[in-house]
């Protein structure tokens, strides 16, 4: 499996193309906002003549679904995630005008047979990914775990030495923290997280980070 990480809006997300030798792709959290973004995305996926299978939000802030319907509409996907972070895409526009934007687009609910609950699976090609439910972020955060290529993508869970903020009024600290303790950092040393923001880090690396 190979990964293509894009840094997308003015937050910004890491979106993410993966990939296998199949050229069957998905694509995650695309936080396509500004213009030229969604072309940046674009263009590559049909430069390494890929097919995109699916498209998946580790969950429904805003940041990492602004490009959901583009995706949607270009490849022909229904976005995939968990139904418990809704309300986000309901008041979308009521949360960015907190920063000032003005948003014009629109994103569609996920629809219920695209909804992921803990322990479903997803698969493009060959490659199969594990969802784990781990709230705390948002009610709906999920991380999509690949056992053989060792990587997790995290979304905002856990990022390099640091975890997602829990001040929202739907967060939960102590649900983040048992999530991360039960079900991330037990996962192999070697395994590469791709978070949503910055950069790539290990579970030894935040195993340490977490004491435990």
């Amino acid at each position: 499996m190979q990964v293509k990480c894009f840094e997308f809006n003015f937050l910004p997300v890491n979106t993410y193309v993966i990939w296998d030798e199949t050229k069957e792709a998905a694509v995650i959290d695309p936080g396509c906002f500004y213009p030229g973004e969604t072309d940046q995305l674009a263009s590559f996926i049909k430069d390494n003549s890929l097919q995109v299978k699916l498209l998946l939000n580790t969950h429904l802030h805003f940041d990492h679904v602004f490009g959901n319907n583009f995706v949607e509409e270009t490849y022909g996907v229904k976005a995939r995630a968990n139904d418990l972070d809704m309300p986000w895409i309901r008041t979308m526009s009521a949360r960015l005008s907190v920063f000032g934007i003005d948003y014009k687009g629109h994103v569609n609910p996920i629809e219920p047979e695209n909804v992921i609950n803990e322990g479903d699976s997803v698969s493009f090609g060959n490659t199969t990914l594990h969802a784990l439910h781990v709230p705390g972020h948002s009610p709906g955060s999920l991380v999509f775990w690949n056992k053989e290529q060792n990587c997790v993508f995290t979304g905002d869970v856990i990022f390099q030495g640091s975890y997602g903020r829990t001040d929202f009024p739907d967060g939960n600290h102590e649900a983040l923290m048992n999530g991360i303790r039960t079900k991330l950092l037990t996962m192999p040393d070697e395994t590469v997280v791709y978070p949503g923001h910055g950069p790539i880090t290990t579970i030894k690396h935040e195993r340490n980070y977490y004491r435990l």
